[in-house]
């Protein structure tokens, strides 16, 4: 099992070639090493027998699939301690490493450049090839039978720690190269990957007693049923991989209707700003800061100047669209704090939290210059837009209708006063 790091980006791919290239060598070289120290690798068993542990290997490596959280997933343990178990590391390591090497070939029908794929092909037979080799080392070292017969306090132990090495060194391994090929490494030590490697392990030492102390005809029948039992439950992994993508993608999209369905109950379907459901809200969180906090509280309502005329001269699609532009430049002018609704038709509300009357003012009259110096024309030939606003602070003794009306007054002032202009509610 191992997880898949993310892709490497371009200026990073020749340190992974490269990466896979050295460790390919140095496993190679270890190997020879230690089989012209050792001598015959198979000591004198047929050499059928590393060839069917080199079938096995690739279909063990073949019964995997894609888990979304450890990456992809297979059983190669099950033939690669077996293998140890039976032939010995030397002769593992020559095995487990072809298959690694061997392997990754079949991506070329899905359409990789072979350039990936002989780094990958590398890569993986280097890995396996210094795994099987050191792990099972350490195995033999402490004591650890080959070929594994039966089960003993001591071989127990032993196995013990081949399991954990393999694991413990396998993960190691595959931080580092996740670091070389994207600089970002991913934490690879997982309790489920621990929980399937453990299964592959008892089951590869259940492999290799069978494999040692039976006749062939029952080893057969036990490979046969284990092959089954494999492909059975990789089937059944992928189709709960499956349903849990389907689930996710399903999750996903309701978590979107639902996100768009209150951003509908909040927001205003033409322009994007808030809606007066919204406003209202902020408002009385507004009025109850000023009244338990004393926290300054200030609003204004705009309203477009002779926007009949607008929709009457220039037509409704064209109101549609001045509408979209001043909620932008409303938007674009105020701070991140404020809060812009549309209040309805082209009436705007603006709050200001913290902010007093003369702060909102100012900010108001810059919203009218910016609109008034707004170049229309390129909405409509001639298309002039202006705007008037009322501005009022909460004050102590006022409630939210209180509020909105003293705003509300201010915007009349302004209207007949001559339009385009901002009105301030000067009541103490």
């Amino acid at each position: 099992m191992s997880a898949a790091p993310a892709p490497a980006p371009p200026s990073l791919r020749k340190a992974e070639s490269a990466y896979a290239a050295v460790l390919f060598v140095v496993a190679l070289a270890a190997l020879l090493g230690a089989t012209l120290t050792s001598g015959d690798p198979l000591a004198g068993r047929s050499p059928m027998l590393a060839v069917f542990f080199l079938i096995f290997g690739l279909f063990t490596i073949s019964t995997g699939y894609r888990h979304a959280g450890v990456g992809y997933v297979s059983f190669d343990r099950v033939a690669q301690i077996s293998c140890i178990l039976v032939l010995g590391p030397i002769a593992a390591a020559w095995v487990n490493g072809l298959a690694s090497l061997i392997y990754p070939w079949q991506r070329l029908r899905r359409g990789q450049p072979w350039q990936r794929v002989l780094g990958a092909a590398c890569h993986n037979a280097g890995l396996m090839t210094l795994l099987t080799l050191l792990c099972g080392g350490l195995y033999v070292w402490v004591g650890g039978a080959v070929p594994l017969y039966s089960l003993g306090v001591e071989q127990v132990l032993a196995l013990i720690l081949l399991v954990l090495a393999m694991q413990v060194l396998n993960d190691l391994m595959m931080l580092l190269d996740s670091w070389i090929s994207s600089r970002q490494g991913y934490w690879p030590f997982n309790p489920f990957v621990f929980a399937v490697e453990g299964a592959a392990a008892l089951c590869a030492i259940f492999v290799a007693i069978i494999f040692n102390r039976m006749e062939p005809a029952v080893v057969v029948l036990l490979l046969i049923v284990l092959a089954v039992g494999l492909l059975a439950l990789t089937e059944f992994a992928r189709m709960r991989s499956r349903l849990e993508e389907i689930v996710n993608e399903r999750t996903k999209l309701l978590r979107e209707q639902t996100h768009e369905l209150e951003r509908q109950a909040t927001h205003d379907q033409l322009t994007g700003l808030f809606n007066r459901r919204f406003a209202d809200r902020f408002l009385e969180e507004g009025i109850r800061d000023f009244v338990e906090q004393r926290r300054a509280f200030a609003i204004a309502i705009i309203d477009l100047d002779h926007f009949k005329r607008i929709n009457d001269a220039h037509s409704h699609q064209v109101g549609d669209i001045v509408l979209k532009r001043v909620s932008h430049l409303l938007i674009e002018n105020c701070r991140s704090a404020d809060m812009v609704a549309r209040f309805g038709g082209e009436e705007f509300l603006l709050c200001f939290p913290n902010t007093g009357l003369d702060s909102a003012a100012r900010a108001c009259e810059h919203l009218r210059e910016t609109v008034e110096n707004t170049d229309w024309s390129d909405i409509s030939p001639g298309l002039i837009v202006t705007l008037c606003a009322g501005v009022a602070q909460m004050r102590p003794g006022y409630d939210r209708s209180r509020l909105l009306r003293q705003a509300d007054q201010r915007l009349y002032e302004a209207k007949r006063a001559g339009r385009n202009r901002v009105e301030v509610d000067l009541a103490s």
